[in-house]
């Protein structure tokens, strides 16, 4: 084994663990925090508990909430305008991906100049960013994890990856009390952002120890706790989905994603589709696609899906996949493509935006344009 990087933020994890916000700001040397975070958090009210938070550390904040799913490049300058003309100093997120991944853009953007769309691609961030404290409202996107960004370029009609190790936020607050308001829809769409995440880590060609003892926990805990979560929203099972959250995310911002999430990246990109209900459709298709390369990964996660091993990995890997299947219809979530595409016709473009996605370079199996169409005509 060679020289391991693993790169993560300081976290502080448990119920009730929001109140430390102010604490944690004021220990970056905050005087006037950025906060970022949409009107969905406005509604259930965490945003005004955050604001109450700050205000008891006596700190100052400026707010901005122009934000929607799959976050927009002007939205990200418009941010980063702002967070200069008021002089702000730290960046605090609130929400799942989407605001996150803007206050990660917002951040990059207000610390070293240019567009959103000049840092696309891998470490090409030159300037340290503003102190970040992110709390995550759902147990998916590991986006206050991770050293990935997802921003929308509009122009293109693409969901740019931008990949640093800068991008790591100084601080992930992680309260599962913020998941008691998420609806059935939202919980099982994050968690299946999280189980993808935690699949493609897995097999990825930059997989190791460090990163696969996490992919592995975070699919066992998804699996187990998901329904029972769904199904009567114990506080206890919450948290374990955020764990699994966590795990989910150390394992894919240290080994990064693949085919899958190149594809949903695309698909995102040019329809606004909601980033969670593409997997249950994408992933078993990629993970076959995928198995004469990685076949003993396969059947590790089909071990812990299935709970055993079959008579051969290769079976056992097969076998885990089709129960994976059969666990995506059983949470009533589409797992056909002419769901969200609301033409066939449309397809060679995505998977021909899909071979310029990052994702690619660490799926354990070469995919073309030709490639991707026949997976998505096999769940079409």
């Amino acid at each position: 084994m060679g020289i391991l990087k693993f790169s993560v933020p300081e976290i502080f994890f448990g119920s009730g663990s929001l109140k430390y916000t102010g604490m944690c700001a004021s220990h970056l040397g905050a005087e006037k925090i950025f906060l970022v975070s949409d009107p969905g958090l406005e509604k259930s009210g965490w945003v005004n508990q955050v604001f109450e938070i700050l205000d008891k550390q006596h700190l100052k904040w400026v707010y901005y909430s122009e934000i929607s799913a799959n976050p927009r490049d002007w939205q990200i300058e418009k941010g980063a305008l702002l967070y200069k003309e008021h002089g702000c100093d730290v960046v605090i997120a609130l929400g799942g991906g989407s605001p996150m991944d803007a206050a990660k853009g917002i951040a990059l953007v207000a610390s070293n100049g240019g567009r959103v769309n000049d840092y696309e691609g891998a470490n090409r961030i030159e300037h340290p960013l503003p102190p970040m404290i992110f709390i995550p409202s759902t147990a998916s996107s590991g986006s206050d994890i991770s050293q990935f960004a997802i921003i929308t370029d509009m122009e293109r009609q693409i969901k740019m990856s931008i990949i640093s190790r800068t991008l790591v936020p100084n601080i992930s607050i992680i309260d599962p009390t913020l998941l008691t308001t998420k609806s059935r829809e939202l919980m099982i769409a994050a968690a299946v952002d999280a189980l993808s995440h935690a699949i493609e880590a897995h097999v990825s060609k930059i997989a190791s120890p460090l990163t696969e003892v996490h992919s592995l926990k975070a699919i066992e805990h998804i699996i187990k706790y998901l329904p029972l979560a769904l199904e009567n929203g114990s506080l206890e099972y919450l948290e374990k989905l955020s764990m699994a959250g966590t795990s989910s995310a150390l394992a894919f911002s240290n080994a990064s994603l693949g085919l899958d999430h190149a594809l949903a990246h695309s698909l995102g990109g040019m329809l606004d589709a909601v980033h969670g209900t593409i997997h249950p459709i994408l992933l078993p298709q990629v993970m076959r696609y995928n198995l004469c390369e990685c076949t003993d990964k396969l059947a590790e996660i089909g071990r812990v899906v299935l709970g055993r091993d079959l008579e051969s990995p290769s079976a056992t890997a097969l076998a885990g996949i089709e129960k994976l299947e059969r666990y995506f219809k059983s949470l009533g979530v589409s797992t056909r493509l002419r769901d969200i595409v609301p033409d066939q016709s449309v397809l060679p473009r995505i998977c021909q935006m899909a071979t310029f996605d990052s994702c690619l370079l660490s799926n354990p199996r070469t995919a073309g344009v030709e490639d991707m169409m026949q997976i998505c005509n096999g769940v079409w």
